[in-house]
C-alpha cells in the first residue's frame, strides 16, 4: 500500500513564506518546559525551509484555553526554546491573526522564523471557521503540516488553511506516513 504525500522537498521554498502547523503542545511546569521532544521533532522541517531560502511562520496550540486569551497558555516558552535550538531569534507574535501579525509576516526575510500566539485563543480554531482559516492563510504562501498529533483534527490551522493554500507534509508527518505504510 502506497501512502505517498508531497513534502517540503517537493516544492520551491526560496522567497516563500511557509505557514507551518506544528504540535508544540508540550508539558510545562509554570513557564518551564519539562519535555521539549515535540519542539525538537519540528526542527528538521523548520531548518529545511529556512535553508532553502524560505521563511517559517509557525502555528500551534498549547493546552485548552477554551477560546479565551489566557497567558497560562502563551507560546512564549516555546519561542524561547526554539530560538535556543535553532541558534537564532524566534519572535513570538502578539496574536495569530490581525493587521499587526499580517504586517510582521509580510516583512519576513528568507531564513527568518516567527511563532504565532496560541491559535486556540480563538473558538474559531476548533470550529474550523472559514473566515478564521482565511485570516491564517493570508500569512503564508504555502502550507506545511508537521503536526502529527493534531493532523486528525478538522481545525482551522490544520484542515481549513490546507483548503486555501497549496499544502505539503513536513518531515515529521512524512516519517509517520512511511511508518504506517510499512505496518
Amino acid at each position: 500500500m502506497s501512502l505517498s504525500k508531497k513534502t517540503v522537498k517537493d516544492i520551491a521554498l526560496a522567497g516563500k513564506r511557509a505557514f507551518v502547523r506544528c504540535d508544540f503542545n508540550v508539558p510545562l511546569d509554570g513557564s518551564t518546559i519539562t519535555d521539549d521532544r515535540r519542539i525538537r521533532e519540528a526542527l528538521p522541517t523548520i531548518r529545511y525551509i529556512i535553508e532553502q531560502g524560505g521563511s517559517a511562520i509557525l502555528s500551534s496550540h498549547l493546552g485548552r484555553p477554551k477560546g479565551e486569551r489566557n497567558l497560562k497558555y502563551t507560546l512564549a516558552p516555546i519561542a524561547k526554546r526554539l530560538g535556543e535550538l535553532l541558534g537564532q531569534d524566534v519572535s513570538l507574535l502578539p496574536d495569530c491573526i490581525g493587521p499587526e501579525v499580517e504586517a510582521a509576516c509580510a516583512a519576513l526575510k528568507p531564513g527568518q522564523v516567527v511563532l504565532l500566539e496560541n491559535v486556540r485563543f480563538y473558538n474559531e480554531e476548533e470550529a474550523n471557521d472559514p473566515g478564521f482559516s482565511a485570516q491564517l492563510a493570508k500569512l503564508g504562501d504555502v502550507y506545511v503540516n508537521d503536526a502529527f498529533g493534531t493532523a486528525h483534527r478538522a481545525h482551522a490551522s490544520t484542515e481549513g488553511v490546507a483548503r486555501i493554500l497549496p499544502g505539503v507534509a513536513g518531515f515529521l508527518i512524512q516519517k509517520e506516513i512511511d511508518y504506517l505504510g510499512k505496518a
